[in-house]
């Protein structure tokens, strides 16, 4: 019997926005359905809560195929990528038997951190000793980097290896490691100018086209605090600059763009970080297109990835490892190159054999058991996604133009507007998480209240090398979203002495009880030991209780209509001992405070502030 194809779906009606729209304001209820379903981030644009195929008009770029112009979809007809992990070069012979054990452990992509210029070609040799070079991703970041790679490009010319086989790249960036981290123009320390140097590398380097020498750093914003758009601006801009500086120098197009890679950051907005990675393509591939390669191999970005520093937290850091995870997801659903997970431990010391084991597995079971890698562009189609890609094209394209309308990159950096707008969009972070409009879980959320961790914080300060010329210009600063909140509960910690919350539960049982886990939550977050309690039934009894607990603090919980007789009371029995605080914010609150009764905590704080001003009234700070 010959089989029947059926459309499923022609048996249900279709059904139009106005009548989605019309269920959805039924729901709401006469709630503002711009306050309850539109996500305003961060990146100038608005998030609907649902995307329909009359969305995705006037998106020029569907219907293309993976490898095709604009590169959207990818740059290749496959979606393997190399499992990168880093290995810093203290002793060339150590660091060679670190990559050869962890080569036999899936990872197909070396990172050679390099430490001082007196690196030789006896330490390459120790270094890439017994090392295939052609089935591998081989990396170099660090000091010395134009040296390392002539030192390269010699080996493996001596060595007479196919130019096709090798794939390599080099951290070459002062634009962004050097000007726009330490605040120090590019050319401070020599009269060669970086992109002579370039060129003359890639001249070295000849048929070998697939070397990168330059490598932008563009997760440095994303680590500093920037949005999703400023990072992919920012970092189009710097290489623009080398695009402009390389051909001034004499490249052409095709060999300029070619030898550009990029590092970008892959943080926790699942959805919009893949729509980053794949607008990131086309932006690159326009830019590129501008100058009029002869080769389209010359508008496809490389892309390597590496999972965010600014999410990760010291406070229960098994966490970051699920944070990794889906960042893993984003990167290697929107099609990048290569990938490095960074270890769950690496934000506080130097990463245990364990905690490199499972950055590696992340990526493996990725690869072998949901077979992200099998498939070209899996997030392709998606109404959602590509919404997203286009609109953050959008905003990263007008970014781009105006920091290109101040003179380019360089320019704009030394006027103080990267800075300027990178710092204004790390600080709303840091108020969204310190006021709790966004949730870093076990640290300003749900902690772990007996966690200590002010012994394990063994990782050693990042070595500086290079030109000791003092800065220039006010350089940006990397940091984590997480250090307010682990300042406050290391300073608790580092004091020796319990600091104790003593919950002081009465009357109305439900809300004594909602507010005492509220209350034991917020002051948790300052490290403070808290005890809870199920309900006194007096004033007398609970401040027995809590003067044999040595409390601290005195947090009254109960309902707003209790606070007007219970508050006053308390206050009167502590006698002004201890700190007292009110969970809610009552009706009564004017009264209360006319009667002294300052100390109020609610939803509506900001906890980070809080929890400082008490830590400074009980000495702490």
């Amino acid at each position: 019997m010959a089989e029947t194809k059926k459309n499923l779906f022609a048996e249900f009606p279709p059904v139009s926005t106005q009548e989605w729209e019309a269920v959805i304001a039924k729901d709401l209820k006469g709630a503002d359905y711009e306050k309850k379903l539109v996500w305003k981030t961060m990146e100038g644009f608005n998030v609907r809560p649902y995307y329909r195929a009359e969305d995705l008009q006037g998106i020029k770029h569907l219907g293309t195929m993976p490898g095709e112009y604009p590169f959207v979809r990818g740059t290749k007809s496959n979606n393997q990528w190399f499992v990168r992990q880093t290995i810093v070069v203290d002793c060339p012979k150590d660091a060679n038997k670190q990559a050869l054990e962890i080569l036999m452990k899936g990872v197909d992509s070396l990172n050679f951190v390099i430490h001082g210029d007196n690196f030789s070609a006896d330490d390459l040799n120790a270094l890439l000793n017994g090392i295939d070079i052609k089935s591998i991703e081989v990396n170099f970041t660090g000091c010395g980097m134009v040296k390392v790679a002539e030192l390269f490009v010699s080996k493996i010319t001596n060595d007479k290896l196919n130019a096709d086989d090798v794939v390599a790249s080099f951290g070459i960036d002062p634009i962004i490691l050097k000007m726009t981290l330490k605040g120090k123009d590019i050319d401070s320390c020599d009269g060669i100018s970086v992109f002579e140097k370039v060129k003359s590398l890639v001249e070295m380097a000849g048929e070998f086209k697939r070397i990168k020498f330059v490598t932008i750093n563009g997760d440095s914003f994303g680590n500093s605090g920037s949005t999703i758009v400023e990072e992919l601006a920012f970092s189009l801009a710097a290489a623009h600059d080398y695009i402009v500086g390389m051909m001034a120098a004499g490249m052409c197009i095709n060999d300029a763009a070619r030898t550009i890679k990029f590092n970008l950051s892959v943080g926790p907005l699942y959805f919009m970080e893949i729509a980053k990675i794949r607008a990131a393509k086309m932006l690159w591939a326009n830019i590129v297109k501008a100058y009029n390669p002869t080769s389209t191999c010359a508008q496809k970005m490389r892309i390597h990835a590496t999972t965010s520093e600014w999410n990760t937290t010291i406070y229960d850091p098994y966490v970051n490892m699920l944070r990794v995870t889906t960042e893993a997801m984003s990167a290697t659903i929107a099609g990048v190159d290569s990938l490095e997970v960074l270890p769950f431990d690496s934000t506080y010391e130097t990463p245990t054999e364990f905690s490199k084991r499972v950055a590696r597995n992340v990526q493996l079971l990725l690869k072998e058991e949901t077979h992200i890698d099998q498939v070209v562009d899996p997030a392709g189609g998606s109404y959602f996604v590509e919404s997203l890609t286009q609109s953050i094209a959008d905003e990263a394209w007008k970014l781009f133009n105006t920091v290109e309308e101040k003179g380019g990159y360089t320019a704009a950096f030394k006027a103080g507007f990267v800075v300027e707008q990178i710092e204004a969009s790390a600080a709303k972070k840091v108020k969204n998480i310190a006021t709790r409009r966004e949730t870093l879980l076990g640290t300003n959320e749900y902690p772990n209240f007996n966690e200590k961790v002010a012994a394990n914080i063994t990782k050693p300060e990042v070595k500086c090398c290079g030109c000791k010329k003092e800065a220039s210009y006010a350089p940006l600063k990397k940091g984590r979203a997480a250090e307010a909140f682990e300042k406050l509960r290391l300073a608790t910690e580092r004091t020796g002495k319990e600091t104790v919350a003593f919950m002081f539960t009465i009357g109305n049982l439900t809300f004594a009880r909602a507010r005492a886990q509220f209350s034991c939550n917020f002051f948790a977050c300052a490290g403070f030991k808290t005890i809870d309690n199920n309900r006194f039934g007096s004033i007398e009894e609970g401040m027995a209780a809590a003067k044999a607990a040595n409390a601290d603090i005195i947090v009254l919980c109960s309902s707003d209509d209790d606070y007007s007789i219970y508050a006053p009371e308390l206050k009167a029995a502590m006698a002004g001992k201890g700190l007292m605080v009110v969970a809610g914010e009552p009706a009564c609150r004017k009264e209360l405070e006319a009667a002294g009764i300052t100390n109020f905590i609610s939803v509506r704080s900001n906890v980070l502030e809080t929890l400082e001003q008490y830590q400074i009234e009980l000495g702490i700070k």
